[in-house]
């Protein structure tokens, strides 16, 4: 019985059990939050506008896809954006860190070096995302920060929340922490800016599809291969995300046959894991390629995914990130962003 079997079913005995356990979470939940609002406990602004995409759910929802995209639609119209995460689970002994392509995913997480390779984006990891970000604006040069994840960091001033929500799981049980998968009880999707639907329409929110770009052989990155050339073929699968099922899915969905092989989100492979993936093709996801480079062979490859939202939607959150600057004072050519 994994936790995904308890929050994902709303009569589960288990999560029964657990509800005083979770009435408590939500109670710390709100007296935090309301403390915030208060001004009882600080928080910072920061001189450029702060854009936090996150999720309500433990697990993954297609966060990072949506931050790529998003800050890619603002390389597009002028912006410099800067890329602020936590660095989970990495293990630098000084934080905040800049992140390059080349960095150590065991020293910064295997996100951050994931954002740094796709994004052509300064990144900056750290638990204090605030210093993370400030790095930024001092050392990149930097306008506007995307922070990844940090929509319960309150210590993080924000302008503008993007809420990503896994339409086919939507909030699950609807019940927090341990009971529910909910981070903060549900009524927080009401008050972000916009909410991001991954893979469908989910309650007050807008379409997002992630599209599977050729996969990446892992030996060769010049050497590319349409899913649909695997089509009727059996490949082993590997994910070590917040929800592997969605990936088998995907790959499903373009004919392949698929030998599932889950791990745990953040995954930390070894040899042995290599070692147990039989021959022929292996597909795994992008986050999970960071972390294989030693243990990958010739016929072992990465899917890119790319996230796509309506048009409209993109002129909406650009109006918005313009009237953000016009009304920090910023001394930009907001013009030209249009």
């Amino acid at each position: 019985m994994t936790p995904e079997t308890i929050w994902y079913r709303r009569a589960h005995p288990v999560s029964l059990l657990l509800l005083p356990l979770s009435w408590l979470y939500c109670l710390v939940v709100l007296v935090r939050h309301w403390a915030y609002r208060r001004g009882w406990l600080g928080s910072r602004r920061l001189p450029a506008p702060v854009i936090v995409v996150g999720n309500l759910t433990v697990g993954g929802t297609g966060k990072t896809p949506a931050v790529l995209w998003l800050t890619e639609l603002l390389q597009g119209h002028g912006w410099r954006p800067g890329i602020v995460l936590r660095g989970y689970r990495g293990s630098s002994p000084t934080w905040p860190r800049r992140v390059t392509p080349q960095s150590d995913p065991r020293a910064v997480g295997d996100e951050a070096v994931l954002l740094a390779r796709r994004s052509a984006c300064p990144v900056a990891a750290g638990p204090d995302r605030i210093a993370a970000a400030a790095l930024l604006l001092r050392e990149a040069g930097c306008d506007i920060i995307v922070s990844d994840d940090g929509l319960q960091h309150y210590r993080l001033g924000r302008d503008l929340e993007v809420l990503v929500v896994d339409a086919a799981r939507g909030y699950g049980n609807r019940r927090c922490l341990p009971a529910g998968p909910l981070r903060e009880p549900v009524g927080r999707a009401r008050r972000v800016d916009f909410v991001l639907c991954n893979g469908g329409p989910c309650e007050g929110g807008e379409r997002m599809e992630l599209v599977p770009a050729p996969a990446v052989n892992l030996c060769d990155k010049a050497l590319t291969r349409p899913l649909e050339e695997w089509r009727g073929q059996c490949v082993t699968a590997v994910a070590g995300i917040g929800n592997p099922s969605r990936f088998f899915a995907m790959l499903r969905a373009a004919g392949l046959q698929v030998d599932e092989r889950p791990y745990p989100d953040h995954y930390r492979f070894q040899p042995r894991d290599a070692e147990d993936w039989p021959a022929g093709p292996v597909l795994m996801t992008e986050k999970d390629a960071v972390k294989c480079a030693a243990l990958v062979g010739p016929d072992h490859w990465y899917l890119p995914v790319e996230a796509r939202v309506d048009a409209e939607l993109e002129r909406r959150i650009l109006a918005r990130v313009a009237g953000l600057a016009e009304g920090q004072g910023a001394q930009r050519n907001v013009g030209r962003r249009h």
